[in-house]
């Protein structure tokens, strides 16, 4: 049995579908009943849980031949280092005690540093609690979604004007569709088992610039759009203003400027990179429901 944590998430939902399309049994932790219908449709066993609580989740692991974890942060907590960290308390809780076969991670570009990165520093300690259970564990470490860009979309094709934390706007990074991390995902699960510490990462077919997003939404819009750099004293203010809370905000920014400091990047000695399919124009006209 393949149990997912995160299971109604773009990563979790790809996952899944990847492993039935295998034929492999599923098990989708989830803590939402409304998402449940979707994912019994895909062949599902369901069991309700939230991540937080290690007491519900040691059932949901039963049986477990390998687990897929990932760690939501909620962009409105007003704690969001914390929330991460009781996740993370309770998630190794649960599999201290039920033991499984092997667990993959779903990590982030940059979580081989140990500080100064912001969210990237949540799935550090996320890694780092995971390797001390001592269960044979992969680490896929995911690139930027592309799928970030969908709340900045509309106010871009409005103004003319996409706003970036990437600076310059001509700097390439690395970055992936989320359905193309489930399906890694999903295939590195299925070859987990016993193979001691494993490290991925995971990215799209090529990088990008904010310049090439902006090039490429002005060519399924059909309107001048340029990249510009948002200046570092206006990124809290936006990114709250967006609907982050303060704590998130930080964490984001703080991301960026490691980002920009080119820390968020392939850890040297593992280099093992898996390629998503789905390039930038494509996971651009999904979020538009334009052609390509």
């Amino acid at each position: 049995m393949f149990v997912i944590l995160g299971a109604n998430g773009k990563v979790g939902r790809h996952s899944i579908q990847t492993l039935r399309q295998l034929g492999a049994p599923v098990r989708a932790i989830i803590r939402n009943a409304d998402h449940a219908a979707a994912l019994q449709v895909l062949g599902c066993d369901i069991a309700m849980a939230d991540i937080h609580d290690g007491q519900a989740l040691r059932p949901a692991l039963r049986d477990a031949q390998a687990v897929q974890v990932i760690c939501p942060i909620s962009p409105r907590s007003d704690d969001a280092g914390a929330q991460m960290r009781s996740s993370i308390e309770a998630i190794v809780t649960a599999l201290a005690e039920t033991r499984p076969a092997s667990v993959l991670a779903i990590s982030d570009y940059g979580a081989h540093h140990a500080s100064e990165t912001g969210i990237a520093l949540t799935f550090h300690h996320l890694e780092e609690a995971l390797r001390g259970l001592g269960l044979p564990l992969t680490v896929l470490r995911s690139a930027e979604h592309m799928q970030n860009w969908a709340r900045l979309l509309p106010r871009a094709v409005e103004t003319g004007v996409l706003p970036s934390l990437h600076h310059p706007v001509t700097k390439l990074f690395p970055t992936v569709s989320a359905a193309d991390v489930g399906e890694i995902a999903a295939q590195l699960l299925t070859t987990g088992s016993g193979a001691g510490f494993r490290v991925f990462h995971a990215e799209g077919p090529e990088r990008y610039s904010t310049a090439d997003v902006a090039s490429a939404l002005a060519s399924l819009t059909g309107r001048e759009i340029a990249a510009r750099e948002l200046p570092r004293a206006q990124w809290l203010p936006a990114l709250v203003q967006g609907g982050l809370s303060a704590s998130y905000a930080e964490l984001v920014a703080e991301m960026y400027d490691a980002h920009n400091a080119g820390r968020i990047e392939v850890e040297e000695v593992t280099g093992n990179i898996r390629r998503g399919e789905t390039g930038l124009r494509q996971a651009l006209a999904a979020m538009l429901g334009s052609p390509l």
